[in-house]
């Protein structure tokens, strides 16, 4: 409503109307003022939530950007790149290139540097180290030689001024090596047999008539099979990865046949001959004081109620007799569930070390238990880290961490302290630094994202922390579990040659001798011959401390030596 300064009526009731009704239009102007604010702020508030979970679903977005490079990264170094975890003088100065600044400056700090501050920049240190002999290695002494003489002709061996034969003040020697193909003999047992005595009392006496020498016990009776063969064979195969088809092409171009299937059944015969002394190794393992466990992978085809694809699991456990020794038992199940663990421990008192697995866990919260971690699990998080972007000084520092704590290990198992000595100097030695790797992973947890490598790397080590310590309490643990995990290896290398296990027997009988043969190695004994003494006297013994001494850490070299 316009109003015109010039028109306004004189009369004051109109005045009074027109004014009541610029009131009434005013208020309604301002109503739909409101009305439109709320309108604009509503519409503002639902443009600021979408921006809200926009940008959420950016910063989402962008951390799985981030962890899809890294795992992109991580195959093509998996693929193409080096798989050692060495951190080597060159990556540290690769490091010092591209944080040369923020080195120096952390120097200044009370954090740690990656080099010791201890040490006089103008001194260089060289540590004392023995220097190998230059040249070849000399063949075995026990290895039989043919000698091989080369002599001069008559002529030459003449003087050419008196004619007479020259002295001899010498010769020179040199070694070849020559192989011929392994010596195949066939033991020809022949069993003397007697007749009847031609006296009157033999004649009249209820005997029999007819005396034949018996013969041996024998590993695989009414075969061809001597022990030597069947160690032979096993060693091929386990510790060779030597599959039985390829033996059995082997020995036919010697005129042998000898089909995969006897090949197979000689081996699980023998795997199931030495559940015996299996038994008393299993005994043995959980009476020590600490047992390290691993898992890895196995196809078995022919497993009641299961498809041939699924994944099946060779345990492997390590640990030590009474006198300190090694011994590894692999053990085959279908599956990877705890209680395979739960229940091989079965009142076992000690130290179990193992990855970060989770099916170990329900065994290491026993009393009687005590879990002990793995840093070279952590060690290679950092190391994945690292490798992925060589400018991350966090995950570069972490392994720097890890890096002196085996360097005071090795330092410390070099001296051959007193068992006392050697665990009073590692925690006097490890504890510090423990300490400060601890606070500096915490001090950077929440820095780091947590789908990143070195997220992953800090959250695993601080996860695992109460367990990765427990090893500075006994003398016979490591800071990692590698002894298992090395143990592990020749099995995954024979698995790649013979891909799978047709049947559980199988697999329970290639667990059987891989244990015997890697405790054998473990305790220095040269496979083939272990086994074949294993062979030898296992068919006549019968009592517990008969085949106790048959275990591998009960054998020496010497005992075991082929005439």
């Amino acid at each position: 409503m316009v109003i015109e300064k010039d028109k306004l009526p004189d009369d004051p009731e109109l005045l009074k109307e027109m004014m009541a009704d610029l009131a009434v239009e005013s208020k309604n102007k301002l109503e739909m003022e409101k009305q439109k604010y709320a309108i604009l702020e509503k519409k503002y508030t639902h443009l600021d939530e979408k921006y809200v979970s926009l940008d959420e679903k950016h910063v989402s977005l962008d951390e799985n950007y981030t962890s899809l490079e890294q795992k992109y990264k991580n195959l093509q170094r998996m693929f193409f790149g080096k798989k050692s975890e060495k951190l080597t003088q060159d990556d540290e100065n690769q490091m010092r290139l591209f944080n040369e600044a923020e080195e120096e400056a952390e120097n200044s700090s009370d954090d740690i540097s990656v080099f010791d501050e201890t040490t006089d920049p103008e001194i260089t240190q060289v540590k004392n180290y023995i220097r190998k002999k230059r040249g070849r290695k000399p063949l075995p002494e026990y290895l039989h030689r043919e000698e091989i003489v080369h002599d001069l002709s008559d002529e030459d061996k003449s003087c050419p001024c008196c004619g007479e034969e020259l002295p001899v003040i010498g010769e020179e020697t040199t070694e070849e090596l020559d192989i011929i193909p392994q010596k195949v003999v066939v033991n020809k047992h022949i069993r003397k047999k007697y007749g009847p005595c031609t006296c009157d009392e033999f004649l009249h006496e209820d005997i029999p008539e007819i005396r034949t020498a018996p013969m041996p016990p024998r590993l695989i009776p009414q075969s061809i099979a001597s022990s030597g063969l069947v160690a032979y064979i096993v060693t091929a195969k386990f510790c060779d990865a030597l599959p039985f088809y390829r033996q059995s092409k082997i020995f036919k171009r010697i005129d042998v046949d000898i089909s995969r299937a006897t090949l197979c059944n000689w081996a699980m015969a023998a795997a199931e001959k030495c559940k015996p002394v299996i038994d008393i190794m299993i005994k043995e393992i959980r009476g020590g004081p600490v047992i390290r466990m691993d898992e890895t992978t196995l196809q078995v085809l022919n497993e009641p109620g299961r498809a041939a694809e699924n994944k099946s699991y060779m345990w492997v456990s390590m640990g030590y007799t009474a006198e300190e020794k090694p011994l590894l038992l692999y053990q085959y199940h279908p599956t990877r569930s705890g209680d395979v663990p739960k229940q091989f421990l079965e009142n076992f008192k000690g130290f179990l070390q193992t990855d970060g697995y989770s099916g170990y866990n329900r065994t290491g919260e026993e009393k009687s238990i005590t879990h002990v971690g793995c840093f070279a699990h952590a060690r290679r998080y950092f190391e994945k880290a690292w490798k992925q972007n060589k400018k991350s000084k966090v995950a570069y520092k972490g392994l720097k961490f890890i890096q002196k704590i085996y360097a005071i290990e090795t330092e410390l198992r070099t001296k051959n302290h007193e068992i006392d000595v050697f665990i009073e100097k590692r925690r006097k030695a490890i504890t510090p630094i423990l300490e400060e790797f601890h606070n500096w992973l915490q001090s950077h947890q929440k820095d780091m994202l947590p789908k990143g490598n070195t997220g992953k790397a800090i959250n695993y080590t601080l996860s695992e922390w109460d367990k990765l310590v427990c090893y500075l309490d006994h003398h016979l643990l490591t800071p990692d579990n590698n002894l298992v995990e090395n143990a592990i290896r020749p099995f995954v290398i024979g698995r790649k040659n013979w891909l799978f296990s047709n049947t559980p027997r199988g697999a329970d009988a290639s667990a059987v001798l891989y244990s015997l043969i890697e405790s054998a190695k473990a305790n220095k004994l040269e496979p083939y011959k272990y086994l074949r003494y294993l062979f030898d006297y296992l068919p006549s013994a019968e009592t517990k401390d008969e085949w106790r001494a048959l275990l591998p850490d009960r054998i020496t070299p010497e005992m075991i030596e082929i005439d």
